[in-house]
């Protein structure tokens, strides 16, 4: 699944990595749209052997984007996509 920007094209463009590959967002974004508009065919992986997991609530109720985030000046840990929002520089790490 591939989202695509309709509005906000002019707020600023941040980087921030996952996996270990740099990806820009803008800023405002959650992780969630910005893996999903750079590209990304999933959040995470699921625990239970059934493929790729994208989100299904896309407000912080399912548990279903869980991703582990790190980086400087962020609170570090296992944290929802949908509700976070990219900082610069910060790391994920999908699971």
């Amino acid at each position: 699944m591939t989202a695509v920007r309709l509005l906000d094209q002019d707020r600023p463009v941040l980087t921030f990595t996952v996996d270990g590959m740099e990806l820009a967002a803008r800023a405002g974004d959650t992780l969630l749209t910005a893996m999903l508009t750079a590209g990304l065919g999933h959040v995470r992986t699921s625990e239970f052997g059934d493929g790729g997991r994208t989100g299904f609530c896309w407000m912080g109720a399912c548990q279903d984007c869980w991703v582990h985030v790190v980086g400087p000046g962020v609170n570090q840990g296992i944290r929802r996509a949908c509700t976070t929002l990219v900082e610069p520089g910060l790391e994920v790490i999908r699971r």
